[in-house]
């Protein structure tokens, strides 16, 4: 008898547990907010409340704010440094093989600029104002990929190397062809070096400028 007792008190207790398990708030991965990374998660608790703020236009655009570095770029985004990689190696190569280079870029700026509108398509659905959100999408992903990966970068480095093959001139008696290969080495050098802080300068001059016309703020993150 007591056995039988022990037993029942033991049941009840774990169906206790159960139903306070199941009475937990649901727990939600989400993305850091301090890394944009996609393999960084931290739980957070799934938000219950009915109220939804009216969001502005460009926080409702799929990944616009990830720069060069999301899903599709991931895989892309050396493409748009071609360039870059161009203007270093003009002192050795054919002028027509550095223009062949942006290019390159260009055809990447726009089919990231093609990429973000369809995405931005998508998750708007058949809701109100699509074109203009797809708009916004093309349109901010095109100016800023064109200046922050393809016309600012190229004319930094263009001036970086002519300065440097200069100089090179003036104070060494090396042989030109060990110039020009040293200068191609500076220029590539300096390519990882120069593109956040020209990422963060095409943020602001966005922001100050053409993002205020979206009622937003919103930046890309290199």
């Amino acid at each position: 008898m007591a056995s039988d007792t022990e037993f029942m008190s033991k049941r009840s207790k774990r169906q206790r547990n159960d139903v306070n398990v199941l009475n937990k708030p649901k727990m939600a991965l989400s993305m850091c907010n301090k890394c944009w990374a996609s393999q960084c998660f931290t739980p957070q608790r799934a938000e219950t409340s009915s109220f939804s703020p009216k969001p502005s236009l460009l926080s409702t655009l799929p990944s616009l704010n990830q720069g060069r570095n999301v899903s599709w770029e991931v895989e892309n985004e050396k493409v748009g440094y071609a360039n870059e990689v161009g203007e270093a190696f003009r002192a050795l190569v054919p002028v027509g093989l550095v223009w062949a280079t942006y290019g390159i870029s260009t055809a990447y700026v726009t089919a990231d600029a093609v990429d973000k509108g369809k995405k931005a398509a998508v998750a708007h659905g058949d809701k109100p104002g699509k074109a203009m959100t797809v708009g916004v999408a093309v349109v901010d992903t095109f100016i800023w990929q064109a200046l922050a990966s393809v016309v600012v970068p190229g004319f930094t480095i263009n001036r970086l190397c002519a300065a440097s093959l200069l100089l090179l001139g003036k104070t060494t008696r090396w042989p030109l062809p060990v110039r020009k290969w040293t200068t191609t080495a500076i220029g590539l050098s300096a390519i990882p070096v120069i593109i956040t802080p020209i990422d963060r300068s095409v943020d602001f001059l966005l922001d100050s400028t053409l993002r205020k016309l979206y009622g937003s703020e919103e930046k890309h993150k290199p």
